[in-house]
């Protein structure tokens, strides 16, 4: 069961789909959009941006942890991640692990273009992540 509202599941749901928009992708044509629900309730977007070098390019959910972060957020309640298709499409390897860094429990929604979705929560589907916990005390 979700920590989050029907209504601000929808707002996430809109927000992410609407993010597609901003996607760079002229090399694989896989618009990804995201949006990111800080824990007061601020939301922000991220688009995947590629780059010719393609080991350059980066996720749309890391465009938005990115954001949020430099403005100062670091508490997450979910994040809503959705691409042209309807195929639920879910975070990367590396997006699990940069997401882990800022808590096990986030929600993520799978979202198809068609709005339909699935949940799941990080810790499953990183199961034994290495994170900030594991860090040896100074």
């Amino acid at each position: 069961m979700s920590a989050l509202t029907n209504d601000q599941i929808e707002e996430l749901i809109t927000q992410s789909l609407e993010a597609r928009n901003f996607s760079y992708s002229p090399y694989s044509k896989f618009r990804v959009g995201a949006a990111l629900r800080t824990v007061d309730g601020k939301i922000y977007q991220g688009c995947n941006v590629e780059n010719a070098s393609y080991g350059g390019a980066i996720c749309a959910e890391r465009t938005a942890f990115v954001k949020a972060v430099s403005e100062g957020h670091l508490r997450f309640l979910a994040i809503a991640v959705s691409c042209d298709f309807n195929q639920y499409i879910s975070p990367c390897g590396i997006c699990r692990q940069f997401m882990n860094e800022f808590g096990k429990n986030l929600e993520i929604f799978f979202v198809n273009a068609d709005r339909t979705y699935k949940r799941a929560v990080l810790a499953d589907l990183l199961p034994y992540a290495f994170g900030p916990e594991d860090m040896p005390s100074k």
